[in-house]
């Protein structure tokens, strides 16, 4: 019985270590990505992976809640954001047909996080060049504390007609802006996305992109990673059917005659849409 309750601990630990490695992103994921004039947008929103929430995500987090429809951005009353259980439900009313674009912004956190875990996350979530600069520095046994910030944007496509503000700029302290619409594409044609990443507003060269998601039937698309250019401009390719995120992390080490507390800030940027 003591050797599996032992056993037991391990694995919680364990599972608790993955958890934290891991449950990093925040999506906005509709139930459904195309959606009839007048009607009404139905958003998960996902604190943990693209395809399940490990926590929900308070009102007092945040910052701003936005909609960019045909008439321009609207701020959004924080009441249509809804925590429940792990979940957290926005509810996002639609008027005349076009691109609509979605968007959250919430207010930084900090986290202590041990050497181990703090290497995984760097590894696994599209951070090499700040785990190469730990590396090189000796510092891979060295835990760390990080402040975070996450901003997050969807796609939506209310009826036939297309409208221009899918690539509004939301001001957030980290975005992906798409240059091009996603709901746009000729059948038949090339798929690729063009996406300036930007952070407090300046484009961000040489920064990795991510990119994956998940089939129609659910099954996982690959993960793509690209780089952006000079101008912050990513471009990828999205050859297949589903619904998409796009994501970056942008990591800067706290310098320390600034520091208050933490060793890194990081802000993060998500976007997600469908592909027919």
């Amino acid at each position: 019985m003591r050797l599996f309750r032992v056993s037991l601990v391990v694995a919680l630990s364990l599972l608790v270590a993955t958890t934290i490695a891991t449950a990093h992103d925040l999506f906005l994921k509709p139930q459904a990505f195309f959606v009839a004039p007048n009607g009404t947008v139905r958003v998960a929103v996902l604190n943990g992976t693209f395809s399940s929430s490990e926590g929900s995500v308070s009102r007092d987090r945040l910052r701003d809640l936005s909609v960019v429809g045909v008439s321009g951005r609207s701020k959004i009353d924080t009441t249509a954001w809804t925590p429940a259980g792990k979940g957290t439900n926005w509810v996002v009313p639609v008027t005349g047909a076009g691109t609509y674009l979605l968007g959250a912004s919430l207010l930084p956190r900090t986290i202590a996080l041990k050497a181990k875990d703090f290497n995984s996350y760097l590894a696994s979530d599209g951070l090499p060049d700040v785990l190469a600069a730990r590396k090189q520095s000796g510092e891979l046994d060295a835990d760390r504390k990080e402040r975070y910030s996450k901003h997050v944007k969807a796609l939506v496509q209310v009826g036939d007609a297309r409208s221009d503000g899918f690539g509004t700029v939301l001001g957030y302290p980290a975005e992906l802006v798409p240059l091009n619409n996603p709901y746009d594409w000729r059948s038949g044609g090339p798929r690729v996305l063009r996406v300036r990443a930007l952070v407090d507003g300046a484009p961000v060269p040489n920064q990795v992109v991510l990119a994956g998601g998940r089939t129609s039937s659910g099954a996982r698309l690959p993960e793509q990673m690209v780089r952006t250019d000079a101008q912050g401009i990513a471009q990828l390719s999205l050859s297949k059917k589903g619904l998409w995120y796009v994501k970056f992390i942008r990591m800067v080490r706290v310098p320390a005659a600034a520091k208050d507390s933490v060793d890194y800030e990081s802000k993060w940027a998500t976007l997600t849409f469908a592909v027919k």
